[in-house]
């Protein structure tokens, strides 16, 4: 049984840290600070909510689970985590994927090249299959060398603009600016990240030899505490340095390029070519664990077929070449639906999954998951028809008008079948 070393602990957590932090988790938050002003705090609780916190209670989820993403949805039941993870894993491929090589090319390559987005696309996602092929030397690479890189150039950033004290955080007329915060952080994709990354995590610590179940869940935990606390930081300092610098970007401008002149006024004329390769870098590992984990969940699908992983290896990068040649703006737009259906499912499935067996059984499991399918419809509806009727009925529901009624009935649906289930079980004692 192969023990665990502090080495360990801390290259899982920066190599947790660099998977979870792509393109969304950059571009998302400096202009969330923009267009908050002096509110940005407000906003920050509610990012880090959907942006740090769930995502690293998936990474505990799969620490008490160790298994595979269809092992947090079983029980609900069988054909339910099946469907679960193939929707996750298609919008995985398909949406956060290919916009990391399409933020790469409007952010690294674009402004000093004249090369077409899909001629970028094949180079990036041609490496990012070289790097899955070489799956178990994923997460030593990563912790090892790509994320102190990236840390240190955004660490950079901060502590320039931390110790910048030219500007006064303008107030700005945000309604709800926590709600905000919360639904931007679904683009981040980092809860589903968390499913799909954990996964990751658990495989590549089987294959490097800890079979202990104490040792591993020990050693994700630990692991996923320094992601979260990088992540924390990280988040709030971009948050407040687009809010810092939001008189200076003018409005209606684009993520990508507050994201640019956030750089050149902390960095100045270096400021382009420093935002360049923490784009590549933090893009590029993000890629890797997506791919990676699609390809683990289809070989075992197929008795640990090799064959299997290499093929959904491949179809994920061509799927990336094809779709990372348009542009983020675009990308964003197709995963607004999407995500208002498919995030509050996975939310409450890391939730659960947190919860030990006494209050989280398979009958609550399958109440609550439903009622949040159910109460997530009308957020999800309203994103592609306008409709009156449908609005009234987001309206009514508490904390509708936020898209957050799936919020409430879940809770109440929950207690319910608790009380249900201990007063049955009271009556048959």
């Amino acid at each position: 049984m192969k023990s665990i070393r502090s080495k360990d602990i801390w290259q899982n957590g920066l190599a947790l840290f660099a998977l979870f932090f792509g393109a969304g988790n950059l571009m998302l938050p400096p202009a969330l600070g923009v267009n908050s002003g002096a509110q940005w705090y407000w906003v920050v609780f509610g990012f880090i909510i959907t942006g740090v916190v769930i995502p690293i209670l998936g990474i505990f989820a799969h620490a008490n689970v160790q298994g595979t993403l269809y092992d947090l949805g079983k029980k609900v039941s069988p054909w339910f985590s099946h469907l679960f993870c193939v929707i996750i894993y298609l919008i995985a491929i398909t949406l956060p994927s290919p916009r990391t090589a399409s933020f790469t090319y409007e952010m690294t390559i674009a402004p000093f090249f004249e090369i077409d987005s899909w001629v970028c696309s094949l180079v990036y996602f041609g490496l990012v299959f070289l790097f899955v092929m070489n799956r178990s030397k994923i997460l030593s690479i990563i912790g090892k060398f790509l994320t102190p890189i990236i840390v240190l150039i955004l660490l950079f950033i901060l502590f320039k603009t931390f110790f910048d004290t030219s500007e006064n955080l303008p107030d700005k007329l945000v309604k709800n600016p926590f709600s905000l915060g919360f639904i931007e952080g679904y683009q981040t994709f980092d809860a589903i990240g968390g499913v799909v990354v954990g996964a990751v995590i658990v495989i590549t610590l089987n294959l490097k030899g800890f079979t202990s179940y104490h040792a591993k869940k020990q050693l994700i935990f630990k692991s996923g505490l320094i992601a979260g606390i990088g992540l924390l930081m990280i988040y709030t300092g971009l948050i407040f340095c687009g809010a810092h610098f939001s008189n200076a970007i003018s409005e209606g401008t684009s993520r990508p390029d507050i994201l640019s002149q956030i750089s050149n006024l902390t960095l100045g004329n270096l400021g382009a070519s420093f935002l360049s390769v923490l784009v590549a870098l933090a893009c590029f590992t993000t890629a890797v664990g997506i791919v990676t984990g699609a390809s683990d969940y289809a070989k075992s699908l197929f008795n640990d077929s090799r064959q299997a992983y290499v093929i959904t290896a491949f179809i994920g990068c061509v799927l990336g070449v094809i779709l990372g040649s348009y542009s983020v703006r675009f990308i964003i737009d197709i995963a607004v639906p999407v995500l208002m259906l498919i995030y509050p499912v996975t939310i409450v499935l890391i939730l659960l999954n947190n919860l030990n067996l006494k209050w989280a059984s398979p009958f609550i499991f399958k109440a609550v998951i439903i009622t949040t399918l159910l109460f997530s419809l009308p957020d999800f509806l309203s994103v592609l028809i306008e409709n009156e009727t449908l609005d009234n009925i987001i309206h009514f529901i508490p904390f509708g008008s936020m898209q957050l009624g799936w919020v409430l009935p879940s809770v109440l649906v929950f207690v319910f079948c608790k009380l249900l289930e201990r007063s049955v079980w009271t009556k048959s004692n």
